[in-house]
């Protein structure tokens, strides 16, 4: 008998048929003697409702009320997925999170779990019960409902899998597995049978939609193995785990698209140290994070400084700006959208030409690179969001990664 915990998202649970097919997949796993923990997501399409329903009220909502909203999503999935599986025959009990004693920090919209307590979890699965558990939601110390974040239910099933030391676990979506680009914009894209949570988290945090960056960060902290794999197949998914030596082999793994970003250019900065530590600071308490950043050499006494933040943060990042600097500084605050193509890969670290590779096959395709960053196993580039799509498939193709380059 294993421990399983299998998440679903919204795609996998998006109508009635599909909770079906998703209860039927639980009770196999069910009656194979297992104890598991289904977390499931809001429907497809439920929070993006939801979110535009609140908008339209207020174009800046209060975010304990987005929270208080928002969770709503889930609990209605939970208690029809128990429900669907009453039908079959298999009981099963739904729990929100505050009830399985997620808790959280204070942050509403984008809170971070602080502990897990599991509630009643065990005894409901040693009493031979289904436990579905709603993802993305959590409680804070005061006992407010706070969420996860977008794709938050991912961080909830990584999590309640680590507390309660599943045997396995399940990341159960609308692809496969883990592919070398995005299938739908890069055709000939393949599936990986295994990649590293340092290379799933560079594509995480690069655009990748297959997984929430924060839920493969705790994965790996926990080293909590997980399977990315199909809710409508039975195929073998990706199995995301530490590195081996093996995986160095390939230079890169993936490419990833990222067209959710604005670069911000913060100009007539005074050019003296503390500078940039007060405008990074001003950013950072507004609760935004900054990814590629360029400062160009000051000219007299001012300096600019060009970063690049996720596209829906640009209000709040100018918010924190204009809170930091007097209007008598004469800062200078403008915005506008980029695309972020990033290339990743292990193997980087003991191989030499990716970056010429990356920018040859650009200059190839005439795509004006705007911005560059870089980490160990990561390149990413800033370009026009016109040429994203494409850029992605020469790069995909430049690092022969295409299906028909699978036996180099």
């Amino acid at each position: 008998m294993a421990l399983i915990v299998q998440k679903f998202g919204g795609t996998s649970v998006a109508d009635v048929d599909r909770i079906r097919n998703v209860a039927a997949r639980v009770k196999v796993s069910h009656d194979a003697g297992n104890q598991v923990v289904v977390v499931v997501s809001a429907r497809s399409g439920v929070t993006n409702e939801l979110v535009g329903r609140a908008k339209a009220l207020n174009p800046k909502p209060d975010e304990r009320e987005m929270d208080m909203l928002l969770s709503v999503g889930e609990q209605e999935t939970i208690a029809l997925t128990a429900m669907a599986l009453h039908a079959l025959g298999v009981p099963a009990v739904s729990r929100t999170g505050r009830e399985a004693g997620i808790f959280t920090d204070p942050g509403h919209t984008r809170a971070r779990i602080t502990r897990i307590s599991g509630g009643d979890i065990r005894e409901q699965l040693e009493s031979g019960k289904v436990v579905i558990l709603a993802g993305f939601q959590g409680h804070s110390p005061d006992g407010q409902i706070t969420t996860l974040g977008r794709g938050g239910s991912d961080l909830s099933a990584i999590a309640i899998a680590a507390a309660l030391q599943a045997d396995l676990c399940q990341i159960c979506t609308d692809v496969d597995g883990v592919y070398t680009a995005d299938p739908r914009i890069v055709p000939t894209a393949r599936k990986l049978d295994e990649i590293a949570y340092e290379e799933m988290l560079e594509l995480a945090s690069s655009g990748s939609k297959v997984m929430q960056n924060r839920a493969v960060e705790f994965a790996r902290k926990f080293n909590v193995v997980f399977e990315v794999r199909s809710s409508f197949n039975n195929n073998p998914g990706t199995i995301v785990k530490e590195e081996v030596a093996s995986m160095e082999d390939v230079v890169v793994s993936g490419v990833a698209l990222d067209k959710n970003q604005a670069r911000i250019v913060v100009s007539e900065l005074p050019d003296q140290p503390g500078t940039a530590a007060r405008l990074f600071q001003s950013i950072a308490n507004a609760g935004v994070s900054v990814d590629m950043i360029v400062q160009n050499i000051g000219r007299d006494g001012k300096a600019n400084m060009t970063f690049t933040v996720p596209r829906d943060d640009v209000s709040r990042a100018q918010e924190g700006i204009a809170s930091a600097f007097a209007a008598s500084d004469g800062v200078l605050f403008e915005s506008s959208d980029i695309a972020k193509v990033s290339v990743v890969g292990v193997g980087m670290r003991s191989h030499s030409g990716v970056a010429a590779t990356l920018f040859e096959a650009l200059a190839a395709a005439k795509v004006n690179i705007q911005l560059v960053s870089t980490s160990e196993i990561k390149i990413s580039v800033g370009i026009n969001p016109e040429d994203a799509e494409e850029a992605t498939r020469i790069v995909h193709s430049a690092f022969q990664l295409d299906t028909a380059s699978e036996s180099s």
